[in-house]
């Protein structure tokens, strides 16, 4: 495919949010549309699911989840210690520390993907790492972690085995399709204590 085609299949979608997003006057982007685009290719961005409910269950202390909805969608509903950082925010400077940092394992969520993983291709074009996605968003979420459909009773055993863990998942964090959020809610102007990386000094000399 040619790379003009292959580079718009990919960056079309920001155009549905840059009206929203603020300008980047001050952040130097450190990848090229490129590099961004082989990396956007491969997917490694995405984590499924069943890893998140795995870490949410398990209170993983390295791993953050990061609703960049609206604040008053997140308010509705978010998952449990997730915090609230719109997409119309992305580039604040208020979230730096949180976004640009190699301690906690960041993970974009909204109700599909494309919110998500527009949050990933902006501040991975500015070279900060520990950022993913979930994949699927909230939709997904609750299609596969509240609601799972039962397999067949002749399905592989690994099949049945993923039901059981899914199910389990889904009854642990509140079962019935939805997730309470009355006791965990996080808004956004509570942000994580996030130790910001040393950043490494550039050498001396050299052409």
């Amino acid at each position: 495919m040619n790379i003009r085609l292959k580079l718009a299949a990919v960056f079309l979608p920001l155009g549905l949010i840059i009206a929203a997003v603020p300008e980047n006057t001050t952040k130097a982007y450190k990848l090229t549309a490129e590099e961004l685009l082989v990396e956007a290719q491969e997917g490694a961005q995405f984590m499924s699911t069943d890893e998140i409910a795995d870490r949410v269950i398990q209170k993983d202390p390295s791993f953050q989840l990061i609703d960049v909805r609206a604040q008053n969608e997140f308010e509705k509903f978010h998952l449990p210690n997730a915090i609230n950082i719109p997409i119309s925010e992305i580039l604040s400077e208020d979230w730096a520390d949180v976004l640009d940092q190699d301690v906690k394992m960041n993970v974009f969520y909204s109700n599909g993907s494309l919110k998500a993983n527009e949050a990933w291709m902006i501040t991975r074009q500015l070279g900060f790492e520990n950022n993913y996605v979930m994949q699927g968003g909230l939709n997904y979420w609750v299609e596969t972690i509240m609601n799972p459909t039962a397999p067949a009773s002749t399905s592989p055993d690994d099949e049945i085995a993923k039901y059981d863990f899914r199910k389990g998942a889904g009854m642990a964090l509140g079962g019935g399709g939805s997730v309470s959020t009355t006791d965990n809610k996080v808004l956004s102007s509570s942000k994580p204590v996030v130790k910001r990386r040393k950043k490494k000094k550039r050498a001396a000399g050299g052409c």
